[in-house]
């Protein structure tokens, strides 16, 4: 994938790193940790999420202060300094009197800060994963307390061979990851940063609060969060929703902070951004969220659709009923439903027939 990669200096002399892709109208992604500009475009974790706005917008990111291919050795990593310096990084890539802008965990507070600041910048705000107070400000909580354990093990672990310490952080993230995307989001650690540095970027994610904020957004807001995520509450991402004036919030249903790109929420997260933005499917392109079927399991829907029962299906393609059976429960599951009733409905209404291909 191209992309063309800058730097600029902020108002306090930090190298900021950020990185222009793809064509279309512009969008802003927050700085979120962790990245890396250039190794995020080979990794089985992120590649999905930047094809994806490359395909359908200017995508405008950049690395954070302290990681990444922006400057390390920051004196200040303080949360206030991150709605500061996306707006050194929309100054810079002169997005259009107005663009989209999207916060993905720790980076919607920035998002929602810049909104709240910038009303006739932004013309549409995605949050997804995110979160405006920091565990910091619920000192009695049990997650405080987890959380406290968490920066104390990446001061002590973050930079050893072995990833026993990393490993624990990244399985948070992405738990229901394979060993692949598991072993990449370790190394990641390593290549962002160095260990006491993330210390102090963790300890500073827990100081996050903008609340006050919140009432101040004007822009249409879509707020995406998934129902069991393991670093952000999903009670986060509902009170963010609550607050932000007629915002529209959509559940998804996974345990991964960082949707992975083989699970049925990523499907129902690019349909939803499509459409909140007004932007059309690549033309001719598959519906997403019938792309994770096998062929086999795409003609086990087809005659769902039709009004086949087992009996029938098995017939047709030759195979036992146990085995529709078995592939009917992995079709619920990555469509996201329960029954053949809900499967069919939602078929019907994306257009996936028994005489349309999807």
């Amino acid at each position: 994938m191209a992309q063309l990669i800058r730097y600029l200096k902020t108002h306090d002399g930090v190298r900021l790193a950020w990185a222009t892709s793809g064509k279309g109208p512009a969008l802003v992604k927050a700085g979120n940790w962790l990245s890396h500009l250039n190794y995020d475009l080979e990794s089985p974790v992120w590649r999905h999420w930047i094809e994806f706005f490359s395909d359908h917008y200017r995508l405008i990111r950049y690395d954070e202060r302290g990681c990444g291919m922006s400057q390390w050795n920051v004196d200040d990593l303080s949360p206030a300094r991150w709605a500061e310096d996306l707006a050194a990084v929309v100054e810079a890539s002169d997005p259009g009197e107005q663009f989209m802008l999207f916060g993905i965990s720790h980076g919607a507070a920035a998002a929602i800060a810049y909104a709240a600041r910038h009303p006739e910048r932004v013309s549409r705000l995605i949050l997804y994963g995110g979160y405006v107070t920091g565990w910091a400000h619920r000192p009695e909580s049990d997650g405080f307390r987890r959380y406290r354990a968490i920066v104390d093990l990446a001061r002590l672990g973050w930079g050893k061979d072995n990833p026993a310490f990393r490993q624990l952080f990244t399985l948070q993230f992405i738990p229901e990851a394979n060993a692949e995307q598991i072993g990449w989001f370790n190394d990641l650690c390593q290549r962002t940063t160095r260990p006491e540095i993330a210390t102090r970027l963790l300890a500073a994610r827990a100081e996050v609060n903008v609340r006050d904020l919140l009432p101040l957004v004007r822009a249409p807001t879509l707020v995406l969060h998934a129902r069991h995520d393991e670093i952000v509450p999903f009670d986060a991402g509902k009170y963010i929703a609550s607050e932000i004036p007629k915002a529209e919030f959509m559940q998804l249903d996974s345990r991964n902070h960082v949707l992975l790109a083989d699970e049925p929420a990523w499907a129902r997260f690019k349909d939803a951004v499509l459409a909140f933005t007004g932007r059309p499917r690549s033309g001719g392109a598959e519906d997403p969220l019938f792309a994770a079927l096998s062929a086999r399991e795409k003609q086990i829907l087809h005659a769902v659709v039709a009004g086949q029962n087992n009996s029938e299906i098995g017939a047709s393609l030759f195979v036992s009923e146990k085995t529709v059976r078995n592939s009917l429960t992995r079709i619920f599951v990555k469509l996201g439903v329960r029954t053949r009733t809900q499967a069919a409905v939602l078929a019907r209404d994306r257009g996936f027939s028994p005489g349309r291909s999807p």
